[in-house]
């Protein structure tokens, strides 16, 4: 198994969750392609609104790929972004700077958003038990968005 950083405005994160799907780097497949049933999937915005909206520097939702294969849908005409299948976790929004010390994929602390410019990368297990823990704490719990 395979955990994973989608790099993902708030407001586009909530239309994935409500869907139960999550897309990447714009619609494109090659990402989508290297996750497997089961991978966790860890959803941080740099931003509410994309492409401009207010900063947010949030890890905004988390679930687990629950499909076989990326496949495409029709959003508008001449454009048909590929996508996953997620089963998401109830969760709060938890902002990033208390957690980057803790966090093994932030080489550079005093520069810690270049990794997020990737959109999608790898984690460890030990950056996603500290990234879930937040998110699931305290028994808090923000419900699938309506």
């Amino acid at each position: 198994m395979t955990n994973w950083i989608n790099t993902v405005s708030r407001d586009h994160v909530e239309r994935g969750v409500r869907g139960r799907f999550t897309q990447a780097n714009h619609g494109k497949p090659h990402m989508l392609r290297k996750m497997a049933r089961g991978d966790w999937l860890v959803f941080y915005s740099p931003r509410t609104v994309f492409p401009d909206g207010p900063p947010l520097q949030a890890f905004t939702a988390i679930g687990q790929i629950a499909d076989d294969a990326p496949y495409q849908v029709e959003m508008a005409e001449g454009f048909t972004p590929w996508r996953r299948n997620v089963d998401f976790l109830e969760c709060i929004d938890v902002p990033i700077r208390p957690l980057i010390d803790e966090l093994n994929f932030i080489e550079d602390k005093s520069r810690w958003g270049f990794k997020f410019r990737f959109g999608v990368f790898r984690i460890d297990d030990h950056d996603l038990e500290v990234i879930r823990s937040a998110m699931v704490r305290h028994g808090q719990v923000r419900a699938t968005v309506d």
